[in-house]
């Protein structure tokens, strides 16, 4: 039986729902076809950081103004910007070289926190030859009198600044730490968001007891951590007409598959990937290929939201009445608890 993985996309017809995700990966040209090599339908680009184009531009004011205020003798000692390589050109240049040697859709990704960030730049990625763009949002509110109304409209803020300045495709990318999601998603909707990545992974720090200093940590996901964008993938499958992208957790073909199920329109891998390698993406591909051949489907349009909260056979193992359930099934190891 010849099967169907095709999926659409942002508008754009994918030939499988598998989409790295941002990675370091996405950063070398011979990873990024290796990637292509072993089935990747896309890719998203490592992300572009708004603080770090900002550093850059301060580094060059200040640059230039101590070349303009110093002696003419002296100027002749101070470093010029000739040859130096702004992060954001830097980006333009990978962007454009990926365009080149790869066949598959290329997504630019953007990670801010200001308005005046996503709409300065998001120009330039589209006529480096993004095919579509990410928006990555990272906000954490500190000001206590933040209410949640305030936050919510940033993130409509910087989706319709964005598309006032772009043709192409705009994602969004969220964090689960919202009030309500399904209304966020709806309010996206309507001011014209093409889809959403459901969730971000914010890192969280760590704190060093000898030195009492913060510090950064990092920890890959597990495939526990796709449960939360399976659940609300699922609530959101029928009712929103943007595309719905699953991320974070997603590690083997089950992890695709359930995503698809609950109504995924294609799914991103990072961590896998990053412990495995590219390759260990087509292992996944022929998983899912497997499974969906024993189980009979011939498309992924088939299988796609069979298991939403609109056509699950009890909808209520989505929401809340789900919670008794799930703590009874509860079985403590041997001898731990007595």
């Amino acid at each position: 039986m010849m099967i169907d993985l095709s999926t659409e996309y942002l508008g754009m017809m994918l030939k499988n729902p598998l989409v790295p995700s941002a990675s370091p990966l996405a950063r070398q040209p011979d990873m990024a076809r290796r990637l292509e090599d072993a089935g990747a339908a896309a890719i998203v680009m490592n992300s572009l950081f708004e603080e770090e184009v900002i550093e850059d531009e301060e580094r060059l004011d200040h640059l230039m103004h101590h070349q303009d205020i110093g002696h003419f003798e002296a100027s002749s000692y101070l470093p010029v910007n000739d040859g130096y390589r702004t992060h954001l050109e830097t980006y333009l240049e990978q962007l454009a070289g990926l365009k080149r040697s790869l066949e598959i859709p290329v997504i630019a990704s953007l990670n801010g926190t200001t308005p005046g960030g996503w709409t300065t730049h998001a120009r330039e990625l589209e006529q480096a030859g993004a095919d579509a763009l990410e928006l990555n949002v990272y906000f954490m509110p500190s000001d206590l009198t933040c209410s949640s109304e305030q936050i919510e409209s940033r993130y409509i803020d910087i989706l319709t600044a964005v598309k006032k300045q772009v043709a192409i495709p705009v994602i969004m990318k969220l964090s689960p730490q919202f009030t309500s999601i399904g209304q966020l998603v709806k309010r996206l909707e309507v001011a014209g968001v093409d889809g959403v990545s459901l969730f971000n992974r914010y890192y969280l720090p760590d704190m060093d007891l000898q030195t009492l200093a913060v510090t950064p940590s990092l920890k890959l996901s597990t495939s526990v951590e796709s449960r939360l964008s399976m659940r609300w993938i699922a609530m959101l499958y029928g009712r929103v007409k943007i595309t719905l992208a699953a991320t974070s957790g997603i590690h083997t073909h089950d992890d695709a598959i359930k995503l698809l199920l609950a109504g995924a329109d294609v799914t991103h891998m990072c961590a896998a990937l990053l412990h495995h390698g590219p390759e260990y993406l087509g292992e996944v591909l022929n998983g899912m290929m497997q499974w969906m051949e024993e189980k009979e489907y011939a498309s992924v349009a088939q299988l796609k939201g069979s298991v939403s909260h609109a056509r699950a056979i009890d909808p209520a193992a989505f929401e809340r009445a789900n919670y008794i359930k799930t703590l009874d099934s509860f079985h403590s190891p041997d001898g731990v608890w007595r």
